[in-house]
């Protein structure tokens, strides 16, 4: 990580190839809207391309392994990521985060290729992966990133939700396209071999192995707690 201190005005910077981090001067009031001179990662998305860039990201075990049908190292895949990404105002990121000392904070954040990987996998994921284990990976992701924002990488805790995040992925592969275009990142395709999805279950126009008509019964049982506390506040 290389940082940056401007000494006129003054605000500190830091940049590494996951992220770039700008803080102080005006950002120290969260009423200010950032300079554009200080961003280091990202064109202003208004000054971006007028035309849409399409890109493509092969996934393996919920790790990100190619662009577009080449396949690269992670340094590298990230470094061609953020240089796309960038080019189209992809990444900025602005909020007041809560400190480890307990002190609000407020701090401007680039990160093009973090933010198109964090789409394509957790886009993957909502075809592998079932509803409860995506819950239960949410709430932990939270958990996690609390360890590693306070120093706790070595954490017993850490390693655990590693082994957990290693087994629910296992099937998280396949590809996922997407669409960038003045700061937006859209998916429009997501595709593998391991899909939840089904069309022939999923369809509107009706199918073999489910049968609308029992929609009727499970929301008589699902709604039923509702219905008794209704009639016990009636005196039914």
């Amino acid at each position: 990580m290389v940082a940056y201190l401007s000494p006129i005005p003054f605000y500190l910077s830091s940049l590494c190839i996951a992220i770039a981090t700008l803080k102080g001067d005006i950002l120290e009031d969260p009423a200010n809207e950032p300079k554009e001179d200080m961003y280091m990662m990202t064109v202003d998305p208004e000054d971006a391309p007028n035309q849409p860039q399409y890109v493509e990201i092969g996934i393996v075990s919920g790790l990100p392994v190619s662009v577009d049908g080449k396949e690269l190292s992670p340094a590298s895949l990230l470094s061609q990521l953020n240089e796309i990404g960038g080019k189209h105002g992809i990444g900025r990121i602005d909020m007041v985060e809560n400190r480890l000392v307990g002190m609000k904070s407020r701090g401007v954040y680039e990160t093009p290729g973090g933010t198109i990987l964090f789409t394509a996998v957790r886009e993957l994921e909502s075809l592998t992966l079932d509803r409860e284990t995506v819950q239960v990976k949410d709430s932990l992701a939270l958990k996690y990133a609390e360890l590693v924002y306070a120093g706790r990488w070595f954490d017993p805790l850490r390693e655990s939700m590693d082994a957990f995040m290693e087994k629910i992925t296992a099937t998280t592969t396949g590809s996922v396209t997407l669409k960038l275009y003045k700061g937006s990142v859209s998916v429009t395709g997501r595709r593998s071999p391991y899909s939840l999805y089904r069309q022939d279950i999923s369809s509107f126009e009706g199918g073999k192995i489910y049968n609308q008509a029992d929609a009727a019964g499970f929301i008589r049982l699902y709604g039923l707690p509702m219905r008794v506390r209704a009639m016990l506040e009636k005196g039914i």
